[in-house]
């Protein structure tokens, strides 16, 4: 997030939407709030220091607030201390779609371009399989998130995320002639498909955490038990089930990473790599559009710390292509 100070000394005074609220108690012995809140541009995180629940009230994932204090840089990221917070109510008039970070496309319209996509397979197990899990989960599909915190981690985000891996598999597939490109196209949209078990949801669509089974289990094995089940129900006996459970298995790369196994086969290779690629690019793009040319952003935790540069040389709209 990237406040426009309202005054001298980074002050703020707007409404914005709990995506994590926690107690916490200080080394001093003092309980304190610590919470990410957020709107259209990202989050923020932000404490409430001295923290007495009968005076401040208590709040939960998916609350809208209104909050007013003094935004500056801890570790190289913005951080708000609360000085007033209170639930916004019906009076305030505040609509929660404003407040919400959404993809650049309807979750809908993606979900339709990949059912579209899938039904010109000419492989019919691959697009059996493909086509009854997308639309047993459809409902949740076409408007949940990538991620908790970090790429896509908006509505719609799940849908963005998985198209745009497709487009760049058609893309790579002009070049690498070698690669079986229906297997994998189909890979790349089951990758993350059991991330609608991963996260627990808030009414706006956000993830405010990780279910009990996201945090056992996670999606890479849950989408793998996933299509074992489908093609199983299909009766389906070739090895592609197998082939698709290995690229969810290994979708992450390295165990380090959270890969169940390393990628043992072309497409499980490059699907590792095009997953890596974008979410990085949304990473790198949200962090330095963010910043005026000739800035650095702060420390990125999930680049390893580094401060990103926006030269400024690309005056073109900032979006990703998906249509």
């Amino acid at each position: 997030m990237n406040f426009t100070p309202a005054g001298a000394g980074g002050l703020v005074d707007c409404f914005l939407l709990v995506k994590v609220s926690n107690k916490k108690t200080s080394s001093k012995g003092d309980d304190y709030l610590d919470m990410t809140l957020s709107d259209k541009s990202g989050d923020i995180n932000a404490k409430l220091w001295s923290y007495v629940p009968a005076n401040h009230g208590e709040y939960q994932p998916g609350d809208i607030v209104k909050v007013r204090g003094s935004v500056s840089m801890y570790n190289g990221a913005e951080q708000l201390r609360i000085e007033k917070i209170r639930h916004a109510t019906p009076a305030d008039n505040v609509n929660a779609d404003e407040l919400v970070a959404s993809a650049d496309y309807s979750g809908e319209d993606m979900f339709n371009e990949l059912i579209s996509i899938t039904k010109g397979f000419g492989d019919n197990d691959i697009k059996a399989i493909v086509l009854t899990i997308l639309n047993e989960h459809k409902e949740k599909l076409v408007f949940w998130p990538a991620a908790f915190k970090m790429h896509h981690a908006m509505r719609g985000g799940l849908m963005f995320h998985t198209l745009s891996i497709v487009r760049l598999c058609q893309k790579v597939c002009e070049l690498y002639t070698f690669v079986d490109k229906e297997l994998l196209m189909a890979g790349a949209m089951l990758h993350d498909v059991a991330k609608t078990i991963e996260y627990e949801m808030t009414p706006s669509g956000l993830a405010s955490g990780y279910t009990v089974r996201g945090n056992l289990i996670g999606h890479l094995t849950e989408g793998a038990m996933m299509i074992r089940e489908v093609s199983t129900r299909l009766g389906i006996t070739s090895e592609v089930p197998m082939l698709l459970e290995h690229m969810v298995l290994s979708h992450h790369g390295e165990p380090d990473f959270g890969a169940v196994v390393r990628p043992a086969f072309i497409e499980a290779e490059l699907l590792s790599h095009l997953d890596m690629l974008d979410a990085r690019m949304f990473e790198v793009k949200e962090a330095t559009f963010a910043v005026s040319s000739g800035e650095f952003t702060g420390k990125i935790w999930s680049m390893e710390n580094r401060k990103l540069y926006n030269h400024g040389r690309d005056d073109s709209e900032k979006e990703t292509k998906l249509f």
